[in-house]
């Protein structure tokens, strides 16, 4: 069965009833057998997210505990040479280095990029949405 490399979007999404992509993606990261893996960039992602911005500190690291859970022994360490990738990738596509890492990470383990990225990931065809309908 193919990992699928959940960006902070999706696990963000996965507990937001309000998102566009909340049924579909609480299932990838909730409530599926489905392998998911995540970089450890996500976790300050979502920190930054739920807790900084929103000012959901509990509720923060209640998803950072599920990442951690979910991804066990596939949360990716971001390290020099995922960096140059994703400098690379970032360079070719015109994205953030932080959209970039996921791009690079999920070609580096042959994963499958699940993101909410409709501006600038998913257009490229560099990952899917949620409710994406074929995931290899």
């Amino acid at each position: 069965m193919n990992v699928l490399l959940l960006d902070a979007g999706v696990w963000v999404a996965s507990k937001d009833g309000r998102d566009r992509y909340f049924e579909s993606a609480r299932v990838l990261a909730v409530d599926s057998d489905q392998p998911v893996a995540a970089l450890d960039l996500t976790l300050y992602e979502v920190a930054n997210v739920v807790g900084a911005r929103k000012r959901r500190n509990e509720e923060a690291a209640d998803l950072c505990r599920l990442i951690s859970a979910r991804a066990s022994g596939q949360l990716v360490a971001v390290d020099a040479e995922l960096i140059r990738r994703a400098l690379e990738i970032a360079d070719e596509h015109n994205l953030t280095a932080y959209d970039a890492a996921y791009v690079a990470a999920a070609r580096r383990h042959g994963w499958t990029l699940v993101s909410t990225d409709i501006a600038d990931l998913v257009p490229k065809g560099l990952a899917v949405t949620p409710d994406g309908a074929d995931y290899p």
